[in-house]
């Protein structure tokens, strides 16, 4: 074995010899290896063979000589910077008690026992607080003072909305009289004026609404936090909670208000719903829960301002749940910008800021911090693909120009998470990216929002979410173009789909037991509907099912 000089940065080249008989020739195979060795033994052995196309009768004596090499030349490189470094610590020339110092900092910055406690966070504290009282006595007193502060800013949301009408329909009548002294006594000119006029009008008291709002929003949960403390430090001093229970409670004549007082109430309608029980596996089955369901999204996270007694149970089995690993999740369709700006992300956004949320951040709180992790990430991938220029051969030139033109908006099959604790049934929702193709009828198992969909239950599996609604026809709105065979060839695509996906939960879980709601839109027949309901216990070979009408 010949051995080279070490390089300045440590590596040094080493000969490896290995002596193999063919037939009646003796060969000799000499390979420089460059040590320390950075590749796997095995992918150096396949190289040595393929390059030297040694004989398949002594691959295996080439990958012992092979292993036995490198572990002697990497041990007696070892023992000799060892040695080397003692002598350097004999000579002097290494400061003991800065050496002494490194170890001692490494140590306790790689062990456990050695590591910092974390300190106490107000929000795990919050919300350990919360977690106890809201299962206890103290639970209904929560939800009367919760529903008590829904009821003002519904209020104050109802003036908003008041006011701007008011607004509106004073500036249509003066741009009516406008438009009318057109070419008389006004020009284009003076009406862009007064056009431009009114819609600052309108920014300025949508503005002063917002600022008022806002500053409600904020007292309301700074006053419901500090109240909950005090509720809890109250509770652990004195046993007799009776008393502390009577200082807040919704009176009874707040909660009997007449329902035409105000227009912004949702009234109630009948739900029509039909439940199955299925077991899904191939050894170990598990059992799971499916809903079909007909309501509009909304109707699961929209408060009431007269609740029925079971609006209220659900409310409470949501605010028990808060904090558990039984979570509930729904899929909202939305386009690829991360706003709340239009269409259902602007009518998902009203609901949201009609109760404070009292135990994580705002709407747009969090859709701005969901933006600057999207610029993130499409900056992390475009320096990836700079340096991988092959990856832009595969296909994905229509993606990355799409990304190009703004890298603030995500692609379709793509999704954010929004959390919270004000919406009547659900604690997290799934903002899924979808584009126009999906009114069509001919999308396949690979379209982009079935796999969002599958990753959309990979994180529901990952993060303790046992309910989730998904909108079975991939659509919130029918139109004319979504005719009963569309219906159930989309409806049957969905239906496989999750299914398919369902079965691969036991190997992201363990096999736990799940609720998966099917939600169709309000516009649906009741004969449309049960054209649904025949053909998922077909797909799914379910066990039993429950038909049920009732109120939502």
């Amino acid at each position: 074995m010949k051995k080279s000089k070490c390089k300045t940065n440590g590596v040094a080249e080493k000969e490896f010899v290995f002596e193999f008989k063919a037939g009646k020739n003796k060969c000799v195979l000499k390979v420089p290896l460059q040590f320390p060795v950075q590749l796997n033994i095995s992918d150096l052995h396949g190289r040595l063979l393929l390059l030297h196309r040694i004989p398949c009768y002594i691959e295996d004596e080439l990958k012992a000589s092979l292993s036995r090499f490198i572990e002697k030349e990497t041990t007696l490189d070892y023992d000799r910077e060892a040695e080397l470094a003692l002598q350097r610590l004999s000579t002097g020339d290494v400061d003991v008690n800065q050496l002494t110092s490194a170890w001692a900092r490494s140590y306790t910055e790689t062990t456990l026992e050695h590591a910092r406690p974390e300190e106490p966070s107000w929000d795990e504290d919050f919300a350990d607080v919360y977690h106890e009282l809201i299962h206890s006595p103290a639970s209904d007193t929560l939800l009367n003072l919760e529903h008590n502060y829904f009821v003002s800013v519904s209020e104050l949301i109802s003036e908003r909305d008041m006011e701007i009408k008011k607004l509106q329909e004073r500036q249509a009548a003066e741009m009516d009289k406008v438009m009318h002294e057109l070419g008389n006594t006004l020009s284009d000119h003076d009406v862009n004026t007064v056009a431009s006029q009114h819609f600052d009008a309108q920014q300025v008291l949508e503005n002063k609404w917002a600022s008022e709002l806002k500053q409600v929003t904020g007292i309301q949960k700074q006053e419901y936090q500090e109240w909950v403390i005090k509720l809890h430090q109250d509770l652990q001093k004195s046993n007799n909670s009776s008393q502390i229970n009577e200082e807040i409670k919704v009176q009874s004549s707040q909660l009997s208000e007449d329902a035409d007082s105000c227009s912004r109430i949702f009234e109630e309608q009948p739900l029509l719903e039909e439940s199955f029980t299925i077991h899904l596996g191939a050894q170990l089955k598990t059992m799971h829960n499916l809903r079909l369901v007909r309501a509009d999204v909304l109707d699961f996270c929209k408060h009431r301002r007269h609740s029925s007694s079971g609006a209220k149970l659900r409310r409470l089995q949501t605010a028990l749940s808060l904090y558990s690993s039984s979570l509930c999740g729904l899929v909202l369709l939305v386009d690829n910008r991360v706003n709340s700006y239009s269409g259902i992300k602007r009518d998902f956004a009203t609901v949201a800021k009609e109760c404070t949320d009292f135990h994580f951040l705002s709407l747009e709180e969090q859709l701005e911090e969901v933006q600057q992790v999207v610029l993130y990430a499409r900056a992390q991938r475009s320096s990836k693909q700079k340096d991988q220029p092959e990856i832009q051969k595969n296909g994905g030139d229509d993606k990355s120009k799409t990304v190009e033109r703004n890298p603030s908006n995500i692609l379709p099959g793509e999704f954010y998470i929004s959390r919270h604790s004000n919406l009547s049934e659900v604690h997290v929702v799934f903002h899924l990216c979808v584009d126009d193709n999906l009114r069509s009828g001919n999308i396949t198992a690979r379209d982009p929002a079935i796999m969002g969909l599958r990753n959309i239950l990979k994180v529901c599996c990952t993060h303790d979410i046992t309910t989730v609604t998904i909108p079975l026809l991939l659509v919130h709105d029918m139109s004319e173009e979504m005719t009963i065979p569309w219906c159930l060839k989309r409806a049957e695509l969905v239906f496989k789909c999750v299914k398919g996906f369902m079965m691969e939960m036991a190997s992201w879980d363990g096999g736990i037991s799940r609720t998966v709601q099917f939600l169709v839109p309000k516009s649906i027949s009741e004969e449309m509907f049960y054209q649904l309901s025949n053909m998922l216990p077909q797909i799914f070979r379910v066990s039993s099912t429950l038909t049920l009408t009732s109120k939502h």
